[in-house]
């Protein structure tokens, strides 16, 4: 009788934890494929790729994600890389809506850059399974380097979950 009490003892919350992760659809993580452009203030544009990966550390709280582009323009290429910490809305059971700043780095031929970048986030989820969507995401950053460029961006692609 006692070792049933024991048993019980020990597996009693990972039951409890089972069923929370049932309810929770959240994935593990999110890849982010599509397509960028960045136009600068005032100046010429660029356009690639893009590629990014975030995470969920604390729920409705904070996101992270870090992403990858390289933009072309005029037959010169840079590599645009960010880490952005966001702030999720979910406005429905199919849109989510987010804020992030964060650092960005550029690296070119002419050297590497800093700057701050802010971005607003739209997600939306045409099936309620949230395996995949698609994602529009304007940004501007503001280079700490000499010159201090400005820029507006935006990219907008696939969604996958990772569950």
């Amino acid at each position: 009788m006692v070792w049933r009490r024991k048993l019980l003892l020990i597996f009693a919350p990972l039951l409890f934890t089972a069923s929370a992760q049932a309810e929770d659809k959240e994935p593990t993580a999110i890849v982010e494929l599509g397509a960028a452009g960045e136009w600068g203030l005032p100046g010429a544009s660029s356009f690639g790729p893009s590629l990014a990966v975030e995470f969920t550390p604390i729920k409705e709280w904070l996101e992270i994600e870090g992403g990858v582009a390289p933009m072309f323009r005029g037959g010169r290429s840079e590599w645009d890389t960010d880490l952005l910490f966001k702030k999720p809305f979910t406005l429905s059971d199919k849109v989510e809506f987010m804020v992030g700043v964060g650092p960005q780095w550029t690296f070119s031929p002419e050297g590497t850059k800093i700057a701050g970048e802010f971005a607003l986030d739209f997600m939306f989820w045409p099936t309620s399974d949230r395996k995949y969507g698609w994602f529009l995401e304007p940004s501007y950053s503001y280079s700490f380097s000499r010159g201090h460029e400005q820029s507006l961006g935006v990219s907008l692609g696939l969604l996958i979950s990772i569950p």
